[in-house]
């Protein structure tokens, strides 16, 4: 009998990923969950569902039946909207996740995965492990709203898995890139917003950069997060698990724009502008846990994850899918 699979999330960057890669799977039905914006796939072996995770009786729905729930959805933003409106990342993700959480254990759900993040993390010249987040000392204050609201789902994966049978695997992953991102310059992250501006440039181009340059991010290409994904489904015992997923070293923006430009065979010139919104931060995560454990590192290098994100975005935006 086919593992039943629920990917809530999958009009998303992450949850995009996930469904064509669980969809590819003999052993495996994928139910696709969306909110607005209905994602389309080549494989139509996918079940799309459409539902409002803040809504009880929704999720209550979509929850029956199911083996496996991957929650890849969220509200989401670039730089902009982390400094400029911190409160809106916390409200929609902790109503949904405190939803979804208690639905899945009331049906008893085999397995549940949960994406945090790094952002409760101080900034740190060297790598930092999963014990290096002191609950006790301040967090970076344009991530206050965020990285509390991380945390506190976090622990309500560790609660709810004292309760019952199903396992928690909680990721906090580093910045991820790679197809299906966002790659318009109002939503985008970092990554995904320079690939727009380096490909979109003609040679010999100033591209307008935000902040000093020097801020680093740890950049781990999506299908090595899938990777992970698999294996802690497959090879995790415990109940409760928190795990860094990361590449394991960080670059900076203005490294990263010009190893960007350089395989996209473009010759620019970058204009900084302290002024504009920027988190001013430095990170890249000790993920030996997960290696430990899982066996799980990363197999792409950053320059052949480019390497592939320009090829995809080539691709996409011939085919207008951007």
């Amino acid at each position: 009998m086919k593992k039943k699979v629920l990917i809530c999330g999958a009009s998303g960057f992450i949850g995009k990923n996930l469904v064509e890669y669980y969809s590819r799977q003999d052993d495996v039905h994928v139910t696709g969950l969306y909110h607005s914006r209905k994602p389309l796939f080549q494989n139509n072996q996918v079940e799309l569902i459409q539902a409002d995770l803040t809504n009880q009786e929704d999720v209550r729905r979509v929850l029956k039946n199911t083996d496996i729930v991957i929650q890849a959805a969220a509200t989401t933003s670039g730089a902009a909207d982390i400094v400029n409106r911190p409160y809106y990342h916390v409200t929609d993700n902790a109503v949904m996740n405190s939803l979804l959480l208690r639905e899945a254990y009331e049906a008893k759900v085999k397995n549940f995965v949960f994406f945090s993040c790094t952002v409760m993390y101080p900034s740190s010249e060297t790598p930092l492990k999963e014990t290096d987040f002191n609950a006790n000392e301040e967090l970076y204050s344009k991530y206050y709203g965020v990285g509390w609201t991380k945390v506190y789902i976090e622990k309500m994966c560790e609660f709810f898995s004292r309760l019952g049978e199903t396992k928690y695997t909680v990721i906090r992953h580093s910045n991820i890139y790679g197809p299906h991102d966002k790659y318009d310059l109002k939503r985008s992250h970092v990554f995904g917003a320079t690939v727009t501006k380096v490909m979109n440039a003609k040679q010999k181009d100033t591209i307008p950069v935000w902040g000093t340059g020097e801020e680093a991010r740890d950049l781990l290409y999506v299908d090595d997060l899938i990777d992970f994904v698999d294996l802690a489904l497959g090879k995790q015992e415990s109940k409760y698990e928190l795990f860094n997923v990361g590449y394991g070293s960080a670059i900076s923006i203005k490294n990263l724009i010009q190893m960007i430009a350089h395989s996209a065979g473009k010759e620019i010139t970058l204009q900084f502008d302290p002024s504009k919104p920027t988190l001013n931060t430095r990170l890249c995560l000790d993920c030996s846990k997960a290696e430990k454990i899982l066996g799980w590192r990363p197999r792409f290098t950053l320059q052949d994850g480019i390497g592939a994100t320009l090829e995809w975005y080539k691709s996409a935006k011939e085919s207008n899918l951007l």
